[in-house]
């Protein structure tokens, strides 16, 4: 059934080309672990990319139940905890995922710094690399604050006076994020807006950048 309906799609589509061109290539025998294991190191990239599209599908998930304000906010997070059907499951993979996501990104940012291939003519892919680690810092930061509890408030609060310390710039960056003196309403959307509306958006920007300097560049060869 699903062969008959994609046959049916690709014979008007003919999408088989595209994800020949996108996906289907040979894989270097140095970065390939089936001969040997030791160049697993080189997967933590591709494993980086699959918790974030689960973190992405996840964050979907929660959001058709997360109600963005001050009243609400705790409510909807315990109701998705106790009363959603595998909602625990789903909050516990997006909750976790976000610790992970930032582990692996370590570890594949260390496999490329140690094994040189942030050198010539891979700089702007560094460059970008670090740019999509700020950015998944930024959906940690933001995404604490969404439950609206005690431990997110306080720990959102010593946040945002060490980002008003940033010379020059600090106050209007507290600004921007707490949208008043104090943390309250304004805080909460706006950390809501920004993690799941500006932080994607920037994240695909940088992914489809990082993937096609990949593309035109290959893979570094081994050490």
């Amino acid at each position: 059934m699903l062969k008959k309906t994609y046959d049916w799609i690709d014979e008007r589509l003919g999408v088989t080309p595209i994800w020949r061109d996108l996906a289907d290539h040979e894989v270097p025998a140095h970065v390939n672990p089936a001969n040997k294991m030791s160049a697993f190191i080189y997967c933590f990239g591709g494993l980086t990319f699959l918790i974030i599209m689960t973190q992405i599908i996840s964050g979907m998930f929660l959001a058709m139940y997360y109600v963005p304000d001050i009243i609400n906010a705790y409510k909807s997070v315990k109701y998705i905890t106790d009363e959603v059907l595998l909602g625990s499951i789903v909050r516990g993979m997006h909750f976790w995922g976000a610790s992970l996501v930032i582990i692996m990104m370590i570890l594949h940012m260390l496999r490329v710094f140690f094994t040189g291939a942030y050198k010539a003519p891979r700089e702007l892919n560094w460059v970008v690399g670090v740019l999509i680690f700020g950015v998944v810092m930024g959906f940690g930061f933001t995404g604490y604050l969404l439950p609206w509890d005690q431990k997110a408030y306080w720990a959102t609060a010593v946040g945002a006076k060490i980002a008003a310390s940033v010379p020059w710039i600090g106050p209007y960056i507290q600004t921007l994020l707490v949208g008043g003196p104090d943390l309250g309403a304004v805080t909460l959307t706006r950390f809501f807006a920004i993690h799941v509306f500006f932080l994607p958006a920037a994240l695909l920007v940088l992914l489809g950048l990082h993937f096609f300097m990949i593309r035109k560049q290959s893979i570094a060869g081994p050490m």
